[in-house]
């Protein structure tokens, strides 16, 4: 896997009609390099749509924290609200929107967990302060007031001292594999571009879109 921040292509589009495009991959790849370059904050934000056994959707904005072939990574904990949607109906959508590019990317498919390995290598590399939080968070539970989260923080500070800290085991990683990948690009009188791919075996097929 790629991390977001090494998310690049070596060769350039194959045109520049974006809807020409073979693979969604390096396209995508393109796409986010622009963002990182143009967006003011958090150009890895998406809006990741869940539904449970009861097929009601749920949607909350998370952060993609890793693309590669085999699809996009975001982190969670699995009692929040997604993560007991996800155990329910191990499926996902998600947006990514660059409202400086006037661009979007929308991809949906089956969730599954990344490996544990992957998971300890993504929690070592956040702060400090977050992976004491993510110790902390009761995720989508109910909260008494700030006052009750600020110190169960500070007493797992004490705890941990200056020692390691451990990702929690309902602390994972999930990934969205794409059966479709589509990209949007903004255009004058809502004459809008569009390509989705579908996923075909091994490979993709795309179609142009009507607006």
């Amino acid at each position: 896997m790629f991390a977001l921040d090494r998310l690049r292509i070596d060769d350039p589009a194959p045109s520049n009609d974006f809807t020409r495009a073979a693979d969604p991959w390096a396209l995508f790849g393109a796409w986010m390099a622009e963002a990182e370059a143009s967006e003011l904050n958090d150009a890895n934000a998406m809006a990741l749509a869940t539904a449970g056994s009861d097929g009601l959707p749920d949607v909350r904005m998370v952060l993609l924290k890793g693309v590669d072939a085999r699809g996009f990574v975001f982190y969670t904990n699995t009692e929040s609200a997604k993560g007991e949607e996800l155990a329910q109906n191990p499926q996902g959508a998600l947006v990514l929107h660059w409202k400086s590019l006037r661009r979007q990317v929308r991809a949906r498919g089956p969730v599954s967990p990344v490996t544990p390995a992957e998971a300890d290598a993504y929690f070592a590399s956040r702060a400090r302060d977050s992976r004491i939080g993510a110790h902390a968070s009761r995720q989508s539970r109910p909260l008494a007031d700030r006052a009750t989260l600020e110190a169960e923080v500070a007493a797992l500070a004490a705890r941990f001292e200056d020692g390691p800290v451990p990702r929690p085991e309902n602390w994972v990683g999930y990934r969205i594999a794409p059966v479709s990948i589509e990209f949007w690009q903004d255009g004058p009188f809502r004459l809008h571009d569009r390509v989705r791919f579908t996923r075909a075996g091994d490979g993709w097929t795309g179609a142009r879109l009507y607006p």
